[in-house]
């Protein structure tokens, strides 16, 4: 738990806390805040470094696969000589090269309906990096019973997405399956190493994660609660549309009918 800044922390985060909106007081809340990151891949990379430079105290991250090369042209918190590593051993090696104070908490697991929820206990807010459909609305429920905040990025070819879901707090705050009501059947969307993926779409979605992490964890600006931003690269747009609650949604609709893990 950190009481005060130090003078090296002061020196380390010093255009952060000249931010009015930030200041000491709002530093301190980072140091003291604890995100866990699930995916330590093409989103996970940015989102990771960012919040480790951010000074966001504690990370956990989850991912049980291994560094491969064909990751090596996105998946930027990890190096060549990594490659066959575990990838949240290599992330926690560029984290505490980056910041040495974060601590980091290594996950290497797959996140399943039997882990999740004492996980998700254990941090602040969640962030999903995932590259399937399982882990995003396995991630979307389990946030939504344990009240905490989920930034959600998605990625395939030259496009992203991103939101924030709060359903938890009701009002006007969708979840993930008031956009997207089920899963699509397996196989009818393809996963990058069949579809492919533009390298630097990762860095432009999980840099905007990290932005809305950062603004959730110190209550600054607007919330992405309600709304999803798509950006098309080829046509280098972004578009931002209000998703409103589902009132049929079987998660957090008044009829709901997922009642727990």
């Amino acid at each position: 738990m950190h009481d005060e800044i130090t003078d090296d922390q002061l020196l380390r985060y010093a255009r952060h806390i000249i931010l009015d909106e930030v200041g000491e007081e709002g530093q301190l809340r980072l140091l003291n805040s604890r995100v866990l990151v699930v995916g330590a891949g093409g989103l996970g990379s940015p989102v990771l470094l960012y919040l480790a430079a951010a000074g966001v105290g504690t990370l956990g991250v989850i991912d049980f696969d291994t560094v491969d090369i064909s990751n090596l042209q996105r998946q930027i918190i990890h190096a060549t000589d990594r490659v066959g590593a575990l990838k949240v051993a290599s992330a926690t090696q560029t984290i505490q090269a980056v910041n040495p104070e974060i601590v980091v908490h290594e996950h290497t697991m797959r996140l399943d309906a039997q882990n999740a929820a004492g996980l998700i206990a254990q941090y602040d807010l969640v962030t999903d990096g995932s590259d399937n459909f399982e882990t995003r609305y396995l991630l979307n429920d389990a946030c939504h019973f344990a009240g905490k905040t989920l930034v959600a990025g998605a990625l395939q070819r030259f496009e992203g997405q991103l939101s924030t879901f709060k359903s938890h707090l009701g009002g006007d705050n969708p979840c993930y399956r008031c956009l997207f009501p089920t899963p699509p059947p397996p196989g009818s969307t393809p996963r990058c190493e069949t579809a492919g993926i533009f390298g630097s779409i990762a860095g432009v979605i999980g840099t905007m994660q990290a932005t809305e992490i950062l603004k959730e964890l110190l209550g600054l600006g607007d919330s992405l609660s309600g709304s999803l931003v798509l950006y098309d690269a080829l046509g280098t747009s972004f578009r931002k549309i209000r998703v409103p609650p589902d009132p049929n949604c079987a998660l957090c609709g008044p009829q709901a009918t997922i009642t727990g893990l």
